[in-house]
């Protein structure tokens, strides 16, 4: 009888942790002209490196538009197709928009991998955008070495809606939707360490849609919205700093973690991604000196279909965690606050 195929041998990477490093891709674009051309429809778009592009098409409503595709995180292909559409889909909740339609993006090494397989993981990101009411219309598929999965995903909101990661304002509250620590779980399913509660946990945790987003964006106190996907919480929360000239705040103790994740940290698995996304912006990120080394290893860990990162007024942080509970994200919680300073992340214990 011959062995199972596991999806995560063919691959150097996996979810989100695939990501090119903020460093290396701020030198990537640092040159790309970002306002060459004027576009006056063009609500968001290069630049503050948020999750979507957005395009007013008149009457009050804009086109939210994403694409998000990764190597296997998991060796099952459906739970691979699940948790790959459900992370590029948030990108358009995270807009504060609704998803209205998706393409699929395929690339596969056709002569190593079953058809069996490949069919898994087109119909888990099929069930995923049934999830979401919305069509898997189409796509385009590729012959590759590595597998790669994921979507574009249109969507439609409201321009005055619209949340983008850099309108915080100073005294803002920040909530985080869902536990981090996916990128640990990943990094232990690779090395045979992971629990099969644990993998349950780390699927439920990644295939669970953003579907609060477009309720938040509806409160006036919602100032601005991202999601954490593969720099971490600390380089989410940066990007948010940065975008709106603060200081954020975050406290580590505070910051819902997954429990064998937080278990797994402190035996010391780490995945790779970490380091670098440490790399890439520890320079702006003050406190972590002051925490164990699991910890900041947390903070920096790469999240593939993360929770919701929510900058609100104070007056709105009660409707906000109410929100996240009436749709089901029970781990909800305020991990920090914004104030006046230098576009930096301070972490305290």
């Amino acid at each position: 009888m011959s062995e199972p195929v596991k999806l995560t041998s063919f691959s150097h990477g996996g979810g989100c942790g695939c990501k090119i490093s903020p460093a290396v891709l701020e030198r990537i674009l640092a040159e790309l002209p970002k306002d060459a051309l004027p576009y006056p429809g063009l609500l968001v778009g290069l630049e503050n490196g948020d999750d979507a592009a957005v395009y007013d098409i008149g009457g009050g409503q804009a086109i939210v538009a994403t694409t998000d595709f990764f190597m296997p995180i998991v060796d099952d292909g459906y739970d691979f197709g699940r948790i790959a559409a459900t992370n590029a889909i948030s990108d358009v909740y995270a807009m504060g928009a609704r998803p209205i339609l998706a393409l699929a993006i395929l690339a596969m090494p056709i002569e190593k991998l079953p058809d069996q397989i490949i069919r898994d993981i087109v119909r888990g990101g099929l069930t995923v955008c049934q999830a979401a009411g919305i069509p898997l219309a189409g796509g385009h598929s590729i012959d590759s070495v590595e597998p790669i999965y994921g979507l574009v995903a249109l969507g439609l909101g409201k321009t005055e809606h619209i949340k983008r990661n850099d309108k915080a304002q100073a005294g803002d509250v920040l909530v985080l939707g869902k536990p981090i620590g996916v990128g640990i779980l990943s990094a232990a399913l690779k090395k045979g360490k992971l629990s099969p509660e644990g993998y349950r946990t780390m699927v439920d945790v990644t295939t669970r849609l953003n579907t609060p987003g477009p309720d938040l964006a509806a409160l006036d106190g919602v100032r601005a919205m991202t999601d954490v996907t593969g720099f971490g919480l600390l380089g989410h929360a940066f990007e948010m700093a940065r975008g709106g000239k603060l200081t954020v705040r975050l406290k580590a103790s505070r910051i819902p973690v997954i429990p064998e994740a937080g278990q797994l940290a402190q035996a010391g698995i780490v995945t790779g991604a970490s380091g670098r996304n440490l790399t890439s912006y520890g320079t702006k990120v003050s406190g972590l000196d002051l925490l164990p080394q699991w910890q900041s290893n947390l903070l920096t860990d790469p999240q593939t279909s993360g929770g919701l990162l929510v900058s609100c007024s104070l007056n709105a942080v009660n409707e906000v965690l109410a929100i996240f509970r009436e749709h089901g994200f029970a781990d909800a919680a305020i991990v920090g606050d914004l104030t006046a300073g230098p576009a930096m992340v301070a972490v305290a214990g």
